[in-house]
Formats: C-alpha cells, sequence, structure tokens
C-alpha cells in the first residue's frame, strides 16, 4: 500500500485510513520497530493502563475487599509447604 507523506507543522507525517484504523484496531498510540532497512507499525494495547490509580480510589474507598476468602475452611497451608 502506498501513502503519502504529508507535512505536520515542521514535522512529516502519515495517514492511516479510517478502515485502516479499525481493522488493525490503532487508538491514540502506535509503536514503530526498526528492522534492517523497514519500519513496522504496530498498535499499542495497554489492556490494563489506568488499573494503578483504580485500585488506589478503590482503596481509597474501603471498596478493595476479597470476595473470595484467600484460605478455605478445609485448606490445609502446612500441605504447601
Amino acid at each position: 500500500m502506498e501513502v503519502s507523506v504529508i507535512p505536520i507543522g515542521n514535522s512529516k507525517g502519515i495517514r492511516f485510513s479510517k478502515t485502516m484504523m479499525e481493522k488493525y484496531n490503532i487508538k491514540e498510540s502506535v509503536e514503530i520497530i526498526l528492522e534492517d532497512d523497514c519500519m513496522v507499525i504496530k498498535p499499542i494495547h495497554a489492556p490494563r493502563k489506568g488499573w494503578g490509580e483504580a485500585f488506589a480510589s478503590m482503596n481509597k474507598n474501603g471498596e478493595d475487599k476479597l470476595l473470595i476468602p484467600d484460605v478455605f475452611a478445609d485448606e490445609n497451608p502446612e500441605e504447601w509447604s
């Protein structure tokens, strides 16, 4: 696929079509991998982005309680030693 390099301020860039953005699930940023004489453009997926802030908020609000017990009633922790 051939695309044009376009001016963007003092830089240059390429545009991705809406179809390509949707097909490859490109959201806000991409990773560019330089290999020999080519560039590989990959979407960046950060499925756990924001988890740290969410966990901190849950802790602050007292919402970070265990849903299942750490040790079950019939479990013997010494078996794992």
